[in-house]
């Protein structure tokens, strides 16, 4: 058997001249993005032009780095890969993934994409699916699995999820998935339950940040007074910049009981946990902050008493004391805002709306917007009320504030811009967020509609996933390109429900086109309706295949001859 080629010659009397040591690859790497007329290589051997040179040096160092390794002492043996409980994938949807893995192209910038289906797309649809099923990932495709995690950033959650145990077990030993470690919570290390409280007293103690980090989460979700308390003992002592992450994990579960160690942290020397403590505070209706600053908003508020009809007049606030600032206001306004309406904005939002119908006359949200505000004071009244929605979650008052779909400027009086008016949706039951988007595309068709139907549930329902249809059969017919839709098409691959195929039949083949038509319009858009239609069939095929198959029927117990008396 010959010998591994070692880096450096063996030692001896006959050896010969020393010849100059390789450049590190990582210095040929510089060279090169340099350039050699920047920065020239080494001297070496080549004598040859610069550049030359650096080749014939980057092709010595790749032999060097693939053979020339010295004979190690064997490591120790790495511990078996841990067990997966999860049942198996059914084997179609094995077959399945592995072409979905293998496909990591995702098209070429600019061309044209054809009828196939986009798989780059479709593999975290595959992922979420899977994952809900609870099956457990083959083994064989592990490495391909965090290969994809690793380039995009986006599957990680669903791909390490429904990767598993193994696949941390398998990111300890190559230094290219450490990001999987890093994603899972104290760094795949099994975590303490709240029963061993000793154990968890040590974790948060002795552990690393993101294992103390994990913990807290773990405990808040199952036993957030317990989270809360093993945060308090160690609270003086923390860092500024871990007291804010720490904190921020008491968003899950909060409620009153949150209180009383909110409000010490209102005293932080920090302000951004300052700001954070007062955030929360503001979401719980009932807190003393809440009321401070409802005191404060309406004594900024009220309705006209002087006014024939009525309507709302403001009075900003004059300054920012030391009360609001410990509060969370930020005294310091952006660059081009006005100090009073920043202040005014901030005590708005943080007040609970459940104080507004009881300033203005007992009237509800809806009335609330509908009424005039004096002096220009109107849309950073309703922006704030906006915010203060989106932050407490009230259906009622996003409900009031994006108004009807069909009017004319497409929104209430408050939702100032789209990702205000996708904001306010979210606050909405999911089928009457479809329905008011589903409004909005009847209305003002799909132009501005793709920030909107990014917040609704997959698959679209039914009535949404007919106005968009619809919608895009009315840009097929005014004769534009599809491309000009595409952002709303690739979102349709990915959301429109599979039942919608049938409908879509009939928009594949090529229309008469238009004399003011672009030319060859009606080509572009079969081939894109013909691509939406191969999507949504992979993908029905794709939820049939994960679907788990349906239990056997029990057996049949023979029956047994009764005899008859003789």
């Amino acid at each position: 058997m010959n010998a591994i080629p070692s880096a450096t010659p063996p030692a001896g009397p006959s050896r010969a001249p020393a010849t100059p040591p390789a450049a590190p690859w990582e210095d040929l790497v510089t060279h090169a993005l340099l350039g050699t007329d920047r920065r020239s290589p080494e001297p070496g051997t080549s004598g040859r032009a610069a550049p030359v040179a650096l080749l014939d040096a980057a092709a010595v160092a790749t032999v060097r780095r693939r053979a020339g390794l010295r004979p190690a002492a064997a490591a120790r043996r790495p511990e078996p890969a841990p067990e997966d409980p999860r049942p198996p994938l059914p084997a179609a949807a094995a077959r399945r993934l592995a072409t979905l893995l293998a496909d990591r192209s995702g098209g070429t910038a600019g061309a044209r994409r054809g009828s196939s289906p986009d798989l780059t797309e479709l593999l975290p649809q595959w992922l979420a699916v899977a994952g809900a099923h609870g099956y457990a990932a083959p083994p064989e495709a592990l490495p391909a699995l965090l290969d994809a995690a690793r380039g995009r950033t986006d599957l990680r959650p669903a791909a390490l999820a429904f990767a598993g145990p193994r696949a941390l077990w398998l990111a300890r030993l190559n230094p290219d998935w450490r990001f999987a470690l890093r994603a899972a919570p104290g760094g795949g290390a099994a975590l303490p339950g709240p029963e061993d409280a000793e154990a968890v007293h040590r974790l948060w103690r002795e552990g690393l940040f993101a294992e103390r980090v994990a913990l807290l989460g773990m405990l808040r979700a199952r036993t957030p007074a317990l989270a809360r308390d093993l945060l308090a003992s160690t609270w003086p002592t923390e860092r500024a910049e871990d007291r804010l992450m720490f904190l921020d994990s008491l968003r899950t579960g909060l409620s009153g009981q949150d209180e009383p160690f909110l409000e010490q942290s209102l005293a932080d020397r920090s302000r951004n946990v300052r700001a954070t403590a007062a955030e929360l505070l503001s979401t719980l209706p009932d807190s003393a902050l809440a009321a401070r600053m409802a005191v404060r908003a309406a004594a900024c508020v009220a309705l006209d008493p002087m006014g024939g009809s009525p309507s709302i007049v403001v009075e900003a606030p004059l300054e920012c004391d030391s009360g609001m600032e410990r509060d969370g206001v930020v005294a310091r306004p952006p660059a081009g805002r006005g100090e009073r309406s920043w202040w005014l904005g901030q005590l708005v939002e943080a007040a609970p709306l459940g104080v507004w119908p009881g300033r203005l006359g007992g009237r509800g949200a809806r009335e609330i917007v509908a009424l005039p505000v004096a002096d220009g004071w109107q849309d950073e009244l309703h922006a704030a009320w906006c915010r203060a929605a989106v932050r407490q979650g009230d259906a009622t008052w996003s409900r009031a504030l994006l108004g009807s779909p069909s009017a004319p400027e497409a929104g209430g009086p408050g939702a100032v811009s789209l990702s205000e008016r996708a904001k306010l949706l979210a606050a909405l039951a999911p089928a009457e967020r479809a329905e008011w988007v589903a409004g909005f595309i009847a209305a003002h068709g799909l132009s501005e509609a793709f920030q909107l139907l990014g917040v609704c549930a997959v698959p679209w329902a039914p009535p949404l996933g007919r106005a968009v249809v619809d919608a895009l059969n009315i840009a097929r017919d005014a004769g534009s390109y599809p491309w000009s839709f595409s952002g709303v098409m690739g979102l349709a691959e990915r959301c429109l429900d599979p039942a919608e195929t049938a409908r879509l039949e009939a928009l594949l083949a090529i229309p008469d086109e238009r004399e003011d038509a672009a030319p060859g319009a009606g080509g572009y858009w079969a081939e894109a309706f013909q691509r939406l239609v191969t999507t949504l069939r992979l993908r029905a095929e794709m939820a049939a295949e994960l679907a788990p198959a349906p239990p056997a029927p029990p057996a049949r117990t023979p029956a047994r001859a009764v005899p008859t008396p003789g």
